[in-house]
């Protein structure tokens, strides 16, 4: 009888200790892979961007002059213009060019002086905006409406003005458009200035004769 109780009594604390050996082993384990351990959420997974740059489609900021296919960040205004509100889509990008279809055609935007200043992609959403601004140009006065079809600068104008008529002045020359004066060309050796004033209005056109009578805006 004291065999059996004892041999009892030695069963029973060996399943116990079986039992407890167990629930410590399986809180030691670590969870299952995308699962959360007890308490804390569950891991997120994080998609990796691919990092190449947007393709998108808009319109044209400003009158655009062109070589051939190129069209530079220099916007010699010698040369043949794309006119604003151009629909342009973005097709792809190389080292320091934008492939576009602009009004049907295939053109480049070359970034090629304005490197260190901008980002081509930066430079790109600059050149094509998202909305028509043909529609702000109709709010103008008509002269104005008309100097910026005529790719021409006057007196008067607002520097949003400017932009749209003439482009924006090169970034490597011009770090700021808050700057009191902007370097401007009609073409590599034809530079004029716009001077500002205090509203932000062009108050002189600085620049030798021939270029002056090729950028300046005469009302008819």
């Amino acid at each position: 009888m004291i065999r059996t109780m004892k041999h009892a009594w030695t069963l029973s604390w060996a399943v116990m200790l079986l039992v407890l050996w167990g629930c410590q082993s399986a809180g030691t384990q670590a969870p299952a892979s995308g699962t959360a351990a007890e308490g804390q959420p569950a891991p997120v997974k994080k998609e990796t961007k691919s990092g190449k740059p947007e393709l998108f489609q808009g319109y044209t900021c400003c009158n655009l002059h062109h070589e051939d296919d190129w069209i530079s960040d220099a916007n010699y205004a010698t040369l043949p213009m794309v006119p604003l509100g151009t629909p342009t889509k973005v097709m792809g990008y190389g080292r320091y060019r934008v492939h576009t279809e602009m009004g049907g055609k295939k053109m480049r935007l070359g970034l090629d002086y304005g490197r260190k200043q901008q980002t081509l992609q930066e430079w790109a959403a600059k050149m094509i905006v998202p909305e028509d601004p043909k529609v702000k140009l109709a709010t103008f006065p008509p002269q104005v409406q008309d100097a910026i079809k005529q790719g021409r600068v006057a007196v008067g104008m607002t520097k949003e003005q400017v932009i749209m008529s003439v482009g924006y002045p090169l970034a490597n020359e011009n770090p700021s458009l808050d700057a009191p004066m902007w370097r401007m060309w009609v073409s590599s050796f034809g530079e004029y200035q716009l001077v500002w004033d205090r509203d932000g209005k062009v108050k002189e056109i600085v620049s030798d004769s021939l270029s002056k009578n090729i950028i300046e805006y005469r009302a008819p």
